[in-house]
């Protein structure tokens, strides 16, 4: 996990609204069957894209103003951030394919 940051409320805007790259967040829980199986994925991910995107994840036991303040309804939720705006989103989880697909597009 030495590639995915650790968001809070406390990094949020350097982290996510003021990175020169795009960055993708993963809201999850602990407790949360469907985030455990996104998890790896996502790590995975931020080892194979690093320089590209930024990838952190959010906890929203931790950080339940973030998570409601971008209205994370169900979890795993996955924002996709471009020049400090949300540009993309994905709730549930998805195959690694799919979200370098959307990583992808999101960078390009």
């Amino acid at each position: 996990m030495a590639n995915v940051k650790t968001i809070s409320t406390d990094n949020f805007e350097k982290e996510v609204l003021q990175s020169e790259q795009p960055v993708l967040l993963d809201f999850w829980a602990p407790w949360c069957g469907p985030c455990k199986m996104v998890g790896p994925i996502v790590e995975t991910l931020a080892d194979e894209n690093v320089g590209k995107i930024v990838i952190g994840k959010v906890n929203v036991d931790e950080n339940q103003a973030l998570a409601g303040q971008f209205g994370v309804r169900g979890i795993p939720t996955l924002l996709f951030f471009k020049a400090g705006k949300e540009a993309k989103r994905i709730v549930g989880a998805q195959n690694k394919n799919q979200l370098q697909k959307v990583i992808d597009e999101v960078i390009a």
